[in-house]
This record gives C-alpha cells, structure tokens and sequence, in this order.
C-alpha cells in the first residue's frame, strides 16, 4: 500500500519525514501484514546518521517494518535546485551514512548514478546465491566424477 509521499521542502530532514510517516499512517500496524517505508534521496540527511540510525532502529523494530533506501548521485556538490544542503557529504560518505541508516532499519540499501549502479543489496544478495548454485554444481560434477570412476 503506497499511503504517503513525505517531500523535505528544500531540506533533508529526514527524521521529521520519518516521525510523521511512522506517527501518523502507521498507527493501525496490526491491520497490515507488512510495512515497507523507501527513501528515495540526492543526499545525506540533515541529521546525524547515529541519530537516525537509533530512531529508525527502534521505530522499526516496534513496528515489524523495514526502511529501503536508495541513493541518486547526480552531482556531487549542488542538489537539483544548484543549493548547497545543510549538511554536506560527499558521495561515498553519504552513501555510507544511508547504508548503515538502511542497515539499522532492516531495510536494503541502493545507489544508482548517471554511469549505473554503483551498489545494490539485491544485486549482491541474487550473485551470491548464483555463486552458491555454482560452487554446488562443481560438487555435483566431482561426486558424479568420483561415483563413475569407482563403477
């Protein structure tokens, strides 16, 4: 269910847009199976990431819900309106504080740019299982090997 758009206004403040998401369209949690909060975002937040990191921790566990981010680097110093945000941060740090903010929420984190993907939980999480199935599959084809030779 997509209840709400939370638009920061010029700023990055990220927990007020979470405080009223949670506060507000979450109070019947137990009429939902599941809760799924995304942060779509340029940048880090105006606030410090231990300080979102801790309140998303403990909203989300109360709540059995899970906060997905994903990171837009467009450019590296402006945001879309060429303002210089509150708090600045370059790519690799924002996108850092946004995955341990992702992390702490149970939620997966992942940031795209101009030139692609630079991190995806998902990706890593399907190349995983593919070098699993792959490392499985050359077991198979030792014991194979082995139960023929010994025939």
């Amino acid at each position: 269910r997509w209840v709400l758009n939370l638009q920061c206004k010029g700023s990055r403040n990220l927990l007020g847009a979470l405080r009223r998401a949670v506060e507000v369209d979450f109070k019947d949690k137990e009429k939902y199976e599941s809760q799924g909060l995304y942060l779509l975002t340029t940048g880090i937040p105006d606030q410090e990431t231990h300080t979102v990191s801790a309140y998303v921790a403990e909203v989300c566990r109360g709540f059995d819900l899970h906060l997905h981010v994903c990171l837009f680097s467009v450019r590296e110093d402006l945001d879309s309106n060429g303002i210089v945000p509150a708090r600045y941060a370059n790519p690799a740090e924002t996108a850092v504080a946004l995955k341990e903010i992702a992390q702490a929420a149970s939620g997966r984190f992942h940031w795209f740019g101009e030139a692609g993907i630079f991190e995806s939980d998902d990706i890593t999480m399907i190349v995983s299982e593919m070098e699993k199935a792959s490392n499985y599959s050359q077991k198979c084809v030792f014991l194979v090997e082995s139960l023929k030779q010994r025939s």
